[in-house]
């Protein structure tokens, strides 16, 4: 891994750390806790978003050999929108898999709690939904899988660099599941050579649970609701 590489994740690192300082530092200045969090997190993510894509702007230029080769623009096209289906599957396969032969719980309170966060500070989910994703991908996939990919075979790469991912999640009860979603976005990285493709697949998976979740959230409820008194009443028509 090269001086780059690891700047980049000696950053994220420390951005994950930052919180530990910042937040009960703006929270002694009269900010709520939540409110405390959800400011240093915008702030701590963006300029470290900014100062990452600037390490890796001159890559072009200083590698003349890419760790991966790099697929046609409309190879890569194809396979971003085919690959934002393959990630769904993935979660999906994943939380049967958990639910019904491994008896875990369906539902991940990590996600619960961040979108709770949304719902109390709006804002927020343009951290959750857009930068989060991008700063995931470079980090996991470019950086820590793209380290493993030189020395091992594809499968190692992807659940050491998922596993990885998880613990940083701190949701190991659901780790089959980020595993999965890990192996999916990794396989896109391979398959185009083009970090930008698991990027979009990452951001339609987190910006889908914020908008459902979240921004339709009430309005499903409902939904709900009104099919269930139609129910009711078709019931006890025919009863």
């Amino acid at each position: 891994m090269n001086g780059r590489y690891w700047a980049i994740l000696i950053l994220y690192i420390l951005m994950q750390l930052s919180s530990l300082v910042g937040v009960p530092f703006l929270y002694s200045r009269g900010m709520g806790l939540i409110e405390s969090f959800a400011a240093w997190s915008m702030g701590s993510f963006v300029v470290t978003l900014i100062v990452i894509v600037a390490l890796l702007l001159p890559e072009r230029r200083l590698d003349r050999r890419p760790s991966l080769p790099r697929s046609s623009a409309g190879h890569a096209v194809k396979w971003t929108i085919l690959g934002i289906f393959l990630a769904f599957i993935a979660q999906f396969a994943a939380s049967v898999i958990e639910s019904e032969i491994l008896g875990i719980p369906p539902g991940s309170e990590n996600t619960k709690e961040i979108l709770d966060m949304v719902k109390m500070v709006p804002v927020f989910a343009v951290v959750v939904a857009i930068i989060g994703p991008i700063l995931e991908e470079i980090v996991f996939r470019k950086v820590i899988f793209g380290a493993f990919y030189k020395r091992l075979n594809f499968f190692l790469s992807a659940l050491f660099s998922s596993i990885i991912f998880a613990v940083v999640h701190f949701d190991f009860t659901h780790l089959l599941i980020y595993a999965a979603v890990g192996f999916t976005f990794s396989f896109l990285y391979v398959k185009t050579g083009r970090i930008i493709v698991p990027i979009i697949a990452h951001v339609s998976m987190n910006g889908y649970a914020v908008l459902v979740q979240v921004l339709l959230g009430d309005y499903i409820q409902e939904m709900q609701k009104e099919l269930e008194q139609m129910q009711l009443i078709l019931g006890g028509l025919f009863a």
